[in-house]
């Protein structure tokens, strides 16, 4: 089964003024897009071994003021692919991050999992309704990891609507497999992302894709989506400070238009802040 934790399955955190924040109508909104590497921050002369400090990950989601968040890697894996049925760090950020409703859900426990990080949350200043996560299979690529082999676990898409300018939307958050870390040959096969645009086609109006795609060859990527009917909001700035490849994205469909983006590095993990602004097309 999937570890899912929603707003309702939490202590209620629900902000105060909510019912008001609906009522007010945004003509724009901002999405911030961020893999926090579980709260790892960024050493340039040891990275691997960043002292982890959850609070510089809120400063740095509360400085974007963002209306829609999309965090990866928010939990650290536990031995043995272990979870934690109460997420910390995802409890921790609900708890400082008051103005957000929030939905987060691991993937599938697997002993197998490596301890990097692990977890997907969408935060929202409106409500979210309609959550739904859906798992993204892993070929069974062997490739060794400290000497010991072994085949990497599978990933996971999760999705909500929530309603803003008075206009749903539809938002999905995901964090694929790197393949360009096990072997080249095979770099970045579209399996995954087929599963992911299947789910878009299903979806109605409005729709948001945001996440850390995990590939080093990112314009096959742009240029598959595209192709399904959505843009991503930039493809020419790193967003990854271990190698210079554009991993993360926020994709839009034909609803919505970009009206400015900006990709801003933080010391709060090895990845960039991306953020967007965007509007509804009548």
């Amino acid at each position: 089964m999937y570890f899912d934790k929603s707003a309702s399955s939490l202590p209620e955190q629900t902000p105060a003024d909510s019912e008001r924040a609906v009522a007010h109508v945004k003509t724009t909104f901002k999405v911030m897009q961020f893999n926090m590497q579980f709260g790892q921050g960024w050493d340039d002369h040891d990275p691997d071994h960043a002292p982890v400090d959850l609070g510089l990950t809120i400063a740095a989601i509360r400085a974007q003021d963002a209306d829609i968040v999309l965090l990866q890697e928010v939990e650290q894996v536990r031995a043995r692919g272990g979870q934690p049925w109460t997420p910390p760090n995802y409890t921790r950020l609900r708890a400082a991050l008051r103005a957000y409703h929030g939905y987060f859900a691991y993937r599938p426990p697997d002993a197998r999992e490596l301890p990097f990080g692990i977890g997907l949350a969408i935060l929202s200043k409106t409500p979210l309704r309609g959550r739904m996560r859906r798992g993204l299979p892993s070929p069974p690529i062997e490739f060794e990891f400290n000497g010991v082999k072994t085949t990497p676990t599978d990933r996971l898409l999760i999705g909500a609507s929530t309603l803003l300018a008075g206009r749903e939307l539809r938002i999905y958050n995901t964090h694929l497999l790197a393949f360009f870390m096990l072997k080249a040959q095979y770099d970045e096969p579209a399996g995954q992302r087929e599963i992911i645009i299947d789910e878009l086609h299903a979806a109605q109006g409005a729709v948001l894709l945001g996440g850390d795609f995990n590939v080093s060859k990112h314009l096959a990527l742009v240029s598959q989506f595209s192709a399904a009917g959505y843009q991503t909001v930039q493809d020419q700035e790193i967003t990854w400070r271990r190698r210079p490849y554009v991993l993360d994205h926020i994709f839009y469909n034909r609803q919505l238009r970009a009206l400015r983006h900006a990709v801003q590095p933080t010391l709060a993990s090895d990845h960039h802040i991306l953020t967007a602004e965007f509007e509804f097309i009548d």
